[in-house]
C-alpha cells in the first residue's frame, strides 16, 4: 500500500492538469472544425485526425463509438483509422501522468509514437484501399455542449455562439472532465496504481531486467504481454513506470504503453466489424511495426544522452514541494471517491434495490395475496 500511495501522490497533480485540459478541449473544439478536417484529402484528413487524436483522452473501447459516428457522417476510412490509433494510445491526462512517472523523454516519445503510428495506419488505408471517397458528406453533431439548448443546426450559428458565456462553456467542460471523464477513468487509474505498487513491492528486479531488457526480444515480450491486457492509457502508465524501476528498458516500456491501450480483444473485434478485416490488419501491423521501431529509437536516445531510465522515471517526484503533492493527492482522492459514489448510487444501488424488491415479492412472507383476499371479503 505504501508503494501505491507514493505513486498516487506523485501522479495526482499531473492527472488533475490533464483533466483540466480535457475539459477545455471539450468546451471549445467546434464540431464543424472536426468535420472539415476529417472529410477531404487522402493525406490532410489523416494528418488532422492523427493530431486531433493525440490530446483527446478516450480509451480504446470508448473511441470506437466516436469513430463509428465520424464514419457515419462521411469521414474516410484512413481518417477513421488514424484517429482510432492515436486516441487510445495517449491523451492529455496520460501525457501529464507520463511526465510525472516516466520523465521528459518518455513524455515526448509517447505522443510522437502515437502520431507516427496513426499516420502510417491512415495513409496505408487511404492510399492502398478503395474505401476513400471525396463525395461523401459529413453531418456534424452541433448540439450545444453546455446544456443542449439547441441542435446547432436549426438555429443561426452566429446567434448560437452567443447563447452562453465563456464561463458557462468552461464550466460545462469542467463538468465533462471531472464528472463523466473521471468516472470513466477513475477505476482504471486506481487499479493501475495498485498493480504498480504490487510490482514495485513484490516482483524481483532481476526477473524484469532479464526478460524485458533492451533488444528485439524485450520489445516482442512487451508486445505479447500488453496485447491481451485491457488497459487504458492512464492505467498503463503507472504499470510501465513500475516495470522501468524494476529494470525494463524504456523502449520496451514504450511498446507496452502503445500496444496495451490499443490492441485488446474488445477493440480488435469492434475494428473488424466497423472497418473490415483489411483495415484491422493495417491497424495491428502499424501498431506493431511502429512501436518496435520507435522503441529502438527511444533506447538509442537514452543511451546517447547518457540518461538512466530509473533516474528519469523519478524526475516528477522531486520537482514539486511535498505539500503540493499531498494537496493534489487529497483533491484527486476526494474527486475519485465522489464520482465512484455517484456511479454506485446511480447504477449499482438501483439494480440491487430492484433485485431486493423482486426477491421480497416472491417470498412467502412478503406475499400480499392473503391480505388482499381478506380485505376484499
Amino acid at each position: 500500500m505504501e508503494s501505491s500511495w507514493t505513486i498516487f501522490q506523485e501522479a495526482a497533480l499531473y492527472l488533475l492538469f490533464g483533466f483540466l485540459v480535457a475539459g477545455i478541449l471539450r468546451a471549445y473544439i467546434q464540431p464543424d472544425s472536426v468535420v472539415k478536417y476529417f472529410h477531404r484529402g487522402r493525406f490532410r484528413s489523416v494528418l488532422y485526425s492523427s493530431l486531433l487524436g493525440v490530446p483527446i483522452p478516450l480509451c480504446s473501447c470508448g473511441v470506437v463509438p466516436a469513430v463509428a459516428g465520424f464514419k457515419k457522417q462521411g469521414a474516410n476510412n484512413g481518417a477513421c483509422l488514424s484517429f482510432l490509433t492515436s486516441t487510445p494510445e495517449t491523451g492529455v491526462d496520460s501525457i501529464a501522468l507520463t511526465y510525472s512517472l516516466l520523465g521528459p523523454v518518455m513524455t515526448l516519445m509517447r505522443p510522437v509514437t502515437a502520431f507516427v503510428t496513426a499516420m502510417c495506419a491512415g495513409l496505408l488505408e487511404n492510399f492502398t484501399g478503395s474505401s476513400y471517397s471525396k463525395s461523401s458528406e459529413m453531418i456534424p453533431n452541433r448540439v450545444c455542449v453546455v446544456d443542449a439548448c439547441c441542435d446547432g443546426t436549426d438555429c443561426d450559428p452566429w446567434m448560437h455562439a452567443r447563447h452562453h458565456t465563456a464561463a458557462e462553456k468552461l464550466l460545462a467542460g469542467m463538468r465533462f472532465a471531472f464528472n463523466g471523464l473521471m468516472a470513466d477513468l477513475a477505476v482504471w487509474f486506481v487499479l493501475g496504481v495498485i498493480l504498480a505498487g504490487i510490482i514495485s513491492a513484490l516482483v524481483p528486479e532481476s526477473l524484469i531486467a532479464s526478460v524485458f531488457g533492451e533488444g528485439i526480444i524485450a520489445y516482442l515480450g512487451a508486445l505479447i504481454i500488453s496485447g491481451p491486457m485491457y488497459v487504458c492509457a492512464t492505467l498503463s502508465t503507472p504499470i510501465a513506470a513500475a516495470l522501468v524501476m524494476k529494470g525494463m528498458s524504456p523502449g520496451a516500456a514504450l511498446v507496452f504503453l502503445m500496444a496495451g491501450p490499443a490492441t485488446n480483444m474488445p477493440t480488435i473485434t469492434m475494428v473488424a466489424g466497423l472497418l473490415g478485416k483489411r483495415s484491422l490488419a493495417i491497424y495491428l501491423g502499424s501498431i506493431t511495426a511502429c512501436s518496435i521501431v520507435m522503441a529502438f529509437l527511444t533506447d538509442m536516445i537514452f543511451h546517447g544522452l547518457g540518461i538512466s531510465a530509473k533516474a528519469s522515471a523519478t524526475v516528477g517526484a522531486g520537482f514539486l514541494p511535498q505539500w503540493v503533492e499531498w494537496g493534489a493527492a487529497a483533491i484527486l482522492a476526494i474527486l475519485i471517491l465522489r464520482v465512484l459514489w455517484q456511479r454506485l448510487w446511480a447504477e449499482v444501488l438501483p439494480r440491487w434495490n430492484v433485485k431486493t424488491r423482486i426477491s421480497d415479492q416472491s417470498s412467502p412472507t412478503a406475499c400480499c395475496c392473503e391480505h388482499d383476499r381478506s380485505g376484499s371479503t
